[in-house]
């Protein structure tokens, strides 16, 4: 029987979300603050992605800052109110994960994420490959309801993951979707897939873009300490999407 295949798209801005779009992408995850692993975007960028997504599914990141999977009370709280604006904009789906202090699945703040997520498809994002035992936390992902978990196996990059991500996909059993993620592209997708059993993938397919400033005073960050190019930008492009659907669906 010919495997079916499910492509997402991640998307750093409405641009972006186009660009999957027109690549042929089933789905995108829309986040801002990609530097830091992606972070809840903007109502503006839900808003329009919603309205200019035609044949493509949206899901939201709900990830109120960069760093690590433990949240405060009132992190909690903006989460919460994340997520009811997200459905309110007409996402099909969110994307989230919470970890305790030991490492392991957060099943109380899971739980009212996901009552408040009802109806709403839902991601365990890569909290997953920074938890303390990966094969007790797919149990515990499975009895709480997510659909699915976004991986690359605890490893810097799916491609290095696929030991895990084998093993993972043989546990789960059908009981819940493996989307792999980081570092996929038309030149490894392929052997992920083939070696992992593995049928729903997750990449970004960003080119740079150079800015339009012809004026340039490169001496000052907006990021203070922080450096990165401010005179370019990395876009999701068609061709990349496309490019890379088509390196695992030519076979």
């Amino acid at each position: 029987m010919e495997k079916k295949y499910l492509f997402e798209v991640c998307a750093n801005s409405v641009e972006s979300c186009l660009a999957a779009q027109a690549g042929g992408a089933n789905r995108v995850e829309l986040c801002a603050g990609i530097p830091e692993g992606g972070t809840t975007p903007p109502y503006g960028d839900i808003s329009l992605a919603r309205e200019m997504l035609t044949s493509t599914r949206l899901h939201v990141i709900i990830r109120p800052r960069g760093g690590d999977f433990l949240y405060s009370p009132l992190e909690q709280r903006i989460m919460l109110k994340d997520i009811e604006n997200a459905r309110k904009l007409g996402a099909d789906g969110v994307v989230f994960g919470c970890l305790t202090p030991e490492g392991d699945v957060d099943l109380p703040l899971m739980e009212q994420l996901m009552q408040v997520s009802d109806g709403m498809s839902v991601t365990f994002h890569r909290a997953f490959d920074v938890c303390r035992n990966p094969l007790k936390a797919l149990e515990d992902i499975i009895a709480l309801g997510c659909h699915r978990i976004l991986t690359s196996g605890q490893q810097p990059t799916a491609e290095q993951g696929i030991p895990l991500l084998k093993e993972l996909q043989e546990k789960a059993g059908g009981r819940i979707t493996l989307l792999a993620g980081c570092g996929v592209n038309e030149g490894n997708i392929a052997r992920i897939a083939r070696e992992t059993g593995i049928q729903e993938f997750h990449f970004s397919a960003r080119e740079e873009v150079a800015s339009g400033m012809h004026y340039r005073n490169e001496a000052v960050s907006m990021g203070g300490t922080v450096h990165i190019s401010e005179y370019a930008r990395p876009v999701t492009t068609a061709q990349r999407v496309a490019r890379t659907i088509q390196a695992l669906t030519a076979l």
